[in-house]
């Protein structure tokens, strides 16, 4: 009797909890859906704010100037990491950047210079006048890309800090990646409200961000709800949140880039979207309310450098597969630009 008692007894609750697990998972599919219809305000289709980067790109023609189409900054590059910053400053060129600087580290100065003529380095970043010999630049640069394979040396990390604080005096637009995102989670003061910087996240890199600005962890069942939350957080900062699809947002407005990419993510590839974002940040900044259609600037450099990184991506999948490095992302920039942009 008491056997079969208890069989019943741990017959009901099981039934009890499963009824309970049934309707937990009912309630969170249905605020899931909640968030999904109201959490953002999507703007256009791909072809759509593809025309929108075709807009702001400047025509070339022999009545311009060295210098005219950008003049890029790339803070970052130490001891151990000195492709990441050549990355990014070779992309930047490549998109048509007339200039790339590198400001970098005494000891990482010799080996990116080695990698190409066409990247001015300075080895000034860990000197204790490195945000002086930076600062002195600001003139010469339309904007900088903070962050590839900046490190995390104390010293290099608070002169970051300082610069991106200049940065924002000056009206420089300002792309932070990699170790410059670290800078932010110390210290997301440090970029609240500035509505020039454009933040590219990974998937780790998100996730530290949102729990460092809002304290908590977030919903997983609905990213565009996360991402709309972190922006707003600081202050309509645009944060593109990179993954299967880009979700690029200023805090009001949610755009997604689905350009086709492959299911190779070699390390680098971020080096090339910062890289080439500084340069549409530039242009976008540029162009005008005309040819931007009244939308904010840092969403339409970032869709573009999201679908050019992507197209560079699938282009250099197709022919190397598994052996495809950044390296052979970089040699698709242009084929891949005309492609989208151009054609």
């Amino acid at each position: 009797m008491r056997t079969a008692r208890g069989s019943l007894l741990c017959g009901g609750l099981i039934a009890l909890v499963s009824i309970a697990v049934a309707l937990c998972c009912l309630r969170i599919e249905v605020l899931c859906r909640a968030f999904t219809f109201h959490s953002h305000r999507p703007v256009g289709s791909m072809e759509k704010n593809l025309q929108l980067v075709r807009n702001i790109i400047p025509p070339l023609t022999e009545k311009k100037h060295k210098g005219q189409d950008g003049k890029i900054g790339i803070i970052g590059g130490c001891t151990e990491y000195t492709g990441a910053p050549y990355f990014a400053a070779i992309a930047s060129l490549k998109v048509g950047a007339d200039l790339s600087h590198v400001f970098c580290t005494k000891d990482a100065a010799p080996v990116i210079k080695s990698y190409s003529p066409n990247v001015i380095v300075h080895p000034v970043l860990d000197l204790s006048s490195g945000v002086e010999d930076v600062e002195k630049w600001f003139p010469a640069l339309h904007s900088m890309v903070i962050g590839p394979g900046l490190g995390r040396d104390e010293k290099v990390l608070q002169n970051t800090k300082v610069i991106m604080e200049k940065c924002q005096k000056q009206g420089i637009p300002i792309v932070i990646d990699a170790d410059g995102l670290w800078v932010v989670v110390q210290d997301p003061s440090v970029i609240q409200g500035y509505h020039k910087a454009i933040l590219t996240p990974n998937v780790v890199e998100f996730s530290r961000l949102y729990n460092a600005v809002l304290k908590s962890h977030y919903n997983e069942c609905n990213h565009s709800s996360n991402l709309l939350q972190l922006s707003q957080a600081l202050g309509n900062v645009t944060i593109v949140q990179k993954g299967e699809k880009d979700l690029i947002s200023d805090g009001s407005t949610v755009l997604v880039c689905s350009q086709q990419g492959s299911g190779r993510r070699c390390g680098g590839q971020g080096d090339l979207l910062s890289g080439s974002l500084g340069v549409l940040a530039h242009w976008a900044f540029t162009a005008g309310d005309e040819k931007t259609d009244g939308l904010n600037p840092t969403l339409i450099a970032a869709f573009g450098a999201c679908a050019l990184t992507r197209q560079c991506n699938h282009q250099a999948f197709q022919k190397h597969r598994r052996a495809m490095t950044t390296s052979d992302m970089i040699a698709e920039i242009s084929t891949a630009f005309n492609k989208l942009f151009e054609s």
